[in-house]
């Protein structure tokens, strides 16, 4: 087995990782607009414990798919194009909830900020579900024949794995952006946040974690169940945390849960990174989907140098912006439109004067 393929792939599954547990929260946080908050200051909250990270959180998935068209791109091909209908609408998903965070707050309504929190919500829904789906079809499969292309119509994909996949991302959203919340914020919305980890952690992991023993049942070697067997402790240790108020330790072992558990299922499936369910023969592997020695080789200069400065301004956003907040910390919202028609009923005349002389 060639170097390079292997370590490309261990690169995406971290970039993978890495965007799951980043914008898993972000992702989470957008469900509990409509959910979890009780009134708009609370809504204005949760938009604003993600507000600085949530665009730089996507750079995850651009990533992850930019890494997967330049080191695999027969992966790339065969897994975008059979997904195309559902990646569709995870794109117009993202688009919809980007265009809801900027837009919400630049009218004074109720009704207008109502359509955006819908579109956050969904949004982040849609996504979450899409994204998921995807990364479990890519560890059970998709019907390939022999060049890689997708046998049967447009919803050939959409089998139970799927579904389970797509659950499993949402489940883990909810919980770890629960988390999130507890540990950025104060007062009542605190409280409640830890009460829905520890009430709803066990129902919202159980999707992932049937994901990961389906895959280790399947095709597991005896170090993924070993990974399993951490992801399980992790869980525990972040339920036990939550019981014990420590916020930071409870949202940390989230992330070892997604962790050890995501590195079961790559793990897994290895050398595999796209099988085929109608012949094993046609299976993509790290060397039969790879791209050639020298892009790789290239590509491990260019990440070796970018990878440390972005995770670098990744971790000083997250510290710069880690004090926790409340809703007594957010000022009263402004409505614009009067001061934009003032402004603009005062320069009328200067007009009107400029052009008569």
């Amino acid at each position: 087995m060639d170097f390079l393929p292997t370590l490309w792939f261990i690169l995406i599954a971290v970039l993978w990782i890495g965007y799951l547990f980043l914008e898993g929260f972000d992702l989470g946080v957008g469900m509990l607009m409509k959910t979890f908050a009780r009134d708009e200051k609370e809504r204005r909250l949760l938009l604003n414990t993600v507000g600085p990270v949530w665009d730089g959180n996507e750079v995850w998935l651009l990533t992850a798919g930019g890494a997967t068209f330049a080191a695999f791109p027969f992966w790339y091909a065969s897994l975008f194009s059979a997904l195309y209908i559902p990646l569709v609408f995870v794109l117009l998903a993202l688009i919809f909830r980007a265009v809801a965070f900027e837009y919400r707050g630049k009218v004074h309504s109720d009704a207008w900020r109502k359509t955006w929190d819908w579109a956050i919500s969904l949004g982040s829904f849609v996504a979450a579900f899409g994204i998921g789906a995807m990364l479990a079809l890519t560890t059970t499969g998709l019907p390939l024949n022999a060049n890689g292309d997708r046998v049967g119509g447009p919803f050939a994909w959409f089998t139970w794995y799927a579904v389970l996949g797509g659950l499993a991302v949402v489940g883990f959203a909810l919980i770890h952006a629960a988390a999130f919340v507890a540990l950025k914020t104060d007062g009542d919305v605190r409280h409640r946040a830890r009460r829905l980890v520890r009430r709803w952690m066990p129902v919202g992991l159980l999707p992932l974690a049937l994901w990961v023993i389906t895959v280790a049942v399947q095709h597991g070697k005896w170090f993924s169940w070993i990974l399993i067997a951490g992801a399980v402790a992790a869980a525990v240790a972040a339920w036990l945390a939550n019981r014990a108020d420590r916020e930071g330790f409870s949202f940390l072992g989230m992330g070892v849960f997604l962790l050890a558990g995501s590195a079961a299922i790559f793990s897994a499936v290895y050398p595999v990174v796209l099988p085929s369910t109608l012949d094993p023969l046609w299976n993509l592997t790290v060397e039969n989907a790879s791209s050639s020695t020298y892009t790789l080789g290239l590509m491990s200069i260019v990440a070796a140098i970018g990878v440390p400065l972005v995770l670098a301004y990744q971790a000083w956003t997250y510290w710069i912006f880690r004090k926790r907040i409340s809703v007594a910390h957010l000022p009263e919202p402004v409505d614009f439109a009067p001061a934009i028609a003032l402004a603009l009923d005062v320069e009328k005349p200067l007009v009107s004067e400029g052009a008569k002389a």
